[in-house]
């Protein structure tokens, strides 16, 4: 299967999931009023696949405004989408408001089912905070999220909590990254947009850094597999950006990435958004142009991940008839 990217104009933060067979979809709409799902049975078909608006935001209230990110997750038979919103739009009331909120939907089948807003995802820290995301390892579910701390100069930290159910963290958060390095401080000291892959005995986690422009970039933390995942002191971070920009290729800004299995059940892929041009009117934040792009992840004989250089042109595997 051949893929040309930009593979879904327009979307940012996207989120590919793989669910009882069929390939999912959610991502940023550049007007931030909704929530939207695409589902299709093969992934070059969520290019064109129909989208559901799952839910619109009120005209008041402290999730109103300024949708960002959603990610679906299944946990515990319930399906949940997370997602950051603000009080108001007005840059003048401050652009930093943003609280994590979830959808929740009861029935098997998130595109036809009822969402419901579930309300505030508490994180025990009461700052702006966003691109929360879930996974599950070694029987313990955990929520993972982006989030400002009061007493900690920059814009947002990564954080980690077991999470007791789908709305409700257990335990304080701990603090696995904060900007640090040159690359991770340029516009923003931004960590933000983590993503989870536990492959080769270990925990990986990607996230995205700096501001959203052309100098926005990812970077990667590891764990072993068996260590305490809630211990700082288990987690390795690269010094350098694993996903960068290209000029001579034409992509910019790389980053707020997912992961998903190509349709052959072994090839693990990179699902991120960019930009093809650096000459941005105004404010990147309100740049519609902030493309859904995806492309194999490769690995090398140490079972680290290697991100490569973005690809205009990828070849995804098939499943094997």
């Amino acid at each position: 299967m051949r893929i040309t990217n930009p593979f879904i104009p327009n979307r940012a933060d996207p989120h590919v999931s793989l669910h009882d067979g069929h390939y999912h979809f959610t991502a940023s709409v550049p007007e931030y009023d909704r929530v939207v799902l695409r589902r299709s049975r093969t992934l070059d078909g969520l290019a064109s696949a129909p989208e559901r608006v799952l839910w619109t935001p009120p005209p008041g209230g402290p999730a109103s405004s300024l949708v960002w990110a959603p990610e679906l997750h299944r946990i515990d038979g319930t399906w949940f989408v997370y997602f950051a919103a603000a009080p108001s739009r007005d840059t003048r009331d401050g652009l930093f408001q943003h609280r994590m909120y979830a959808l929740r939907c009861t029935d098997a089948d998130p595109m036809s089912g009822e969402w419901t807003f579930a309300g505030q995802v508490d994180s025990g820290i009461d700052a702006f905070c966003l691109d929360a995301t879930s996974f599950e390892h070694r029987g313990v579910r955990y929520y993972l999220w982006a989030q400002k701390h009061p007493d900690i100069p920059g814009n947002s930290n990564l954080y980690l909590a077991p999470l007791r159910d789908g709305l409700h963290v257990e335990g304080a958060p701990v603090m696995l990254s904060r900007p640090e390095f040159d690359w991770e401080v340029q516009g923003f000291m931004v960590n933000e947009g983590p993503s989870v892959l536990v492959r080769h005995g270990r925990v990986f986690v990607s996230y995205s850094a700096s501001a959203t422009d052309e100098r926005y970039a990812m970077g990667l933390l590891w764990a072993d597999g068996g260590a305490d995942l809630l211990d700082p002191a288990s987690w390795h971070k690269s010094p350098t950006p694993v996903f960068v920009s290209d000029p001579a290729r034409e992509v910019f800004g790389p980053g707020h990435n997912s992961f998903v299995l190509a349709p052959d059940g072994r090839t693990d892929l990179l699902v991120y958004h960019a930009r093809n041009y650096t000459r941005i009117e105004g404010d990147p934040l309100w740049n519609p142009d902030r493309h859904t792009c995806i492309q194999p992840l490769q690995w090398d004989a140490d079972g680290m991940p290697v991100f490569g250089r973005p690809l205009r042109e990828a070849e995804i595997p098939e499943a094997s008839s």
